[in-house]
């Protein structure tokens, strides 16, 4: 398993450069997803180290730099739904990106992850996927004061510290 992003473990605080640094490397993770597949809020946490990131991705899904090629459209939710559309732009134009890419739809909507699902932790080596996420130091991601708040203290984040008992 890689190391924690910010060599803090799960639990522990953050700082601005820990987010910058984990902030990139969800983007890289996501850069590497082949066009034509699709991948998870919770692929990609897991694959950094975080089982419970799901949440923590998204929020730097939303926040990916449309300039530094991060194919966000290629990030859905766990049911196989497309949960970020509205940040295209457009109501549909997220799902046009993907069809775009060769993934097809059923009636209800949703992406087969069985046949387009792309999981780093299954789909890439240890190795691989270490060299990506290393690759992914030369280049912090930007963090705003909103996303540095959500990491520290939203009750979903793997780095919010829970207050002790009486």
């Amino acid at each position: 398993m890689p190391e924690t992003p910010s060599s803090s473990p799960a639990g522990q605080p953050i700082n601005r450069s820990g987010a910058e640094r984990l902030g990139a490397q969800v983007y890289a993770l996501v850069r590497a997803c082949p066009p034509g597949r699709v991948t998870t809020y919770g692929w990609i946490g897991a694959a950094m180290g975080y089982p419970r990131g799901a949440r923590m991705v998204g929020w730097f899904m939303n926040k990916a730099p449309r300039w530094e090629n991060v194919p966000a459209q290629r990030v859905i939710n766990s049911k196989g739904e497309l949960s970020g559309s509205w940040a295209f732009g457009q109501r549909g134009r997220m799902r046009e990106l993907l069809e775009q890419e060769g993934i097809v739809f059923s009636a209800e909507g949703r992406v087969d992850l069985k046949r387009f699902g792309w999981d780093p932790s299954r789909d890439l080596s240890d190795d691989e996927r270490a060299d990506i996420l290393a690759s992914a130091d030369s280049a912090p991601a930007d963090v705003d004061d909103e996303l540095l708040r959500l990491l520290m203290d939203d009750p979903a984040s793997p780095f919010r510290i829970q207050p002790t008992g009486r």
